[in-house]
């Protein structure tokens, strides 16, 4: 018998002169990748002859864990006050309209390069709460997963790693209200939406930078018997996204129909675990607040849309306090700032509370490097993926300019205080996804034809050009 030996992977050495591993901050760092995975990580090393030299601090890249891709077209477009009482809602009736004008290409177009954006921001994963899923008028396309295709190829152009999360949305309100022709084109029935999760599975199997997850567009969206269903019939391990208690009317609404605030009825009648991402959980009491920590469920923070739409102030000196954990996302995508993510969330906690410095930990009273962490590995848990400078972890990370004052002369403990406080420009000049580089000194390859295409796109949809 003859024996065959199998040839070994071949390594990419990468050499950064401070990186911040997963426990903190090395010099002289070796990173021996291999097939996108990162195999070893070594310090106070001298730089392999054959090593790639990364020109500037090292970190690892953050998961996005709330994104709705197509909303990028409007961004910026709802700032005009047509009512004294302006909110969420009526931004909502602006975003129906655009919705009715787009087609499965120019989705494609707008992922592109909104995913284009996230990766010079520093994001590698994206959580797509994915719900144009039919034609105008709601009828569904040929292919159910026509516009899942797009984002997927979106993703797959960009470089960006997808965790795509099909959503279930049925109603228009508490109780199984119908839905409304604005919402037509988001509309499942509970069989649909199984046969549609089926579907994207086969889509990504066979495609290890993607993952699948389960996603309920809201309690006002779904009733108990289909978050039920859906749950019992879709994996055990994957993970589940809803959003939660964004605004004070959608929690009054749940107080009515149920006589529970939305947090307390989602743990009572389904459970809480660490399966479970709560977006945006804004309004919550104190009984809530401490359920979500016991559970381990992240709690989905988007502070720029938040602020954009007026929803409130997320209680996250309480949660940190319970122990609990959060992630970033950019949401409606007014910011693809990963700077401007974590200053807002940090300074909404300053100004509801009149202190300084109030995210921390007695561990880590760096209030930089504990925002970085908590959306390190919040993110990580929300969109099933192993981001870190470890062993083990998927080779995304990305390269500050050195070039830049705050970045060359800071010492590594100041280095996150600084860029997070003080840098104004996007100071990423490197980008790498699975061990490929995918931003080279501030640009991406396919950014210029891309930013045509989506200047095309706003034109038309927001302008009628």
């Amino acid at each position: 018998m003859i024996e065959t030996k199998t040839k070994p992977t071949k390594s990419d050495l990468y050499f950064a002169k401070r990186a911040r591993l997963a426990t903190g901050w090395a010099n002289n760092v070796v990173l021996d990748v291999q097939a996108g995975v990162i195999r070893s990580v070594q310090s106070d090393q001298k730089c392999p002859a054959d090593a790639t030299l990364l020109s500037g601090p090292v970190l690892p890249t953050l998961a996005n864990v709330h994104s709705h891709a197509f909303q990028r077209v409007m961004a910026g477009a709802a700032e005009v006050c047509l009512n004294p009482n302006d909110s969420f809602w009526s931004w909502r009736d602006l975003m129906y309209k655009v919705v009715q004008k787009l087609t499965p290409e120019d989705a494609r177009i707008i992922a592109k390069q909104l995913y284009i954006d996230m990766l010079k921001a520093g994001y590698s994963q994206v959580g797509e709460f994915h719900y144009l899923h039919h034609q105008t008028g709601g009828t569904p396309y040929h292919d159910p997963t026509e516009m899942a295709q797009q984002l997927l190829s979106a993703a797959n152009d960009s470089g960006i790693g997808l965790t795509l999360l099909p959503v279930l949305y049925s109603h228009s309100g508490f109780g199984g209200q119908a839905p409304t022709s604005g919402q037509a084109r988001f509309i499942h029935s509970t069989d649909a939406y199984l046969a549609l999760y089926q579907a994207c599975d086969a889509l990504l199997i066979a495609q290890p930078q993607h993952q699948l997850g389960v996603c309920f567009h809201s309690l006002r969206a779904v009733t108990q018997t289909q978050i039920e269903a859906v749950l019992k019939a879709t994996p055990e391990q994957a993970r589940v996204h809803i959003h939660i208690a964004e605004q004070q009317k959608e929690v009054q609404d749940c107080v009515q129909w149920s006589g529970q605030r939305p947090v307390a009825w989602l743990q009572e009648h389904i459970g809480l675990n660490s399966r479970w991402c709560l977006v945006h959980a804004t309004h919550l009491d104190d009984s809530e607040l401490q359920a979500i920590a016991r559970s381990n469920a992240v709690a989905g923070l988007c502070p720029t849309t938040e602020a954009n739409l007026g929803d409130g102030i997320f209680p996250g000196v309480a949660l940190e306090q319970a122990g609990g954990r959060w992630g970033i996302g950019s949401d409606s995508h007014v910011s693809l700032s990963i700077v401007e993510e974590l200053r807002t969330l940090e300074y909404s906690q300053r100004l509801r509370d009149q202190q300084r410095n109030r995210l921390y930990r007695v561990t880590q009273p760096h209030v930089g490097d504990y925002l970085f962490d908590q959306a390190l590995h919040g993110g990580n848990q929300a969109c099933d993926v192993t981001l870190g400078l470890q062993t083990g972890s998927r080779a995304d990370f990305m390269v500050l300019d050195d070039t830049h004052p705050f970045i060359a002369a800071s010492e590594s403990h100041d280095l996150l205080n600084r860029w997070l406080f003080a840098c104004q420009d996007n100071v990423i000049k490197d980008v790498f996804v699975f061990g490929k580089q995918v931003v080279k000194d501030f640009q991406h390859e396919q950014e210029a034809e891309s930013r045509r295409d989506f200047a095309n796109v706003i034109k038309r949809v927001i302008y009628d050009a």
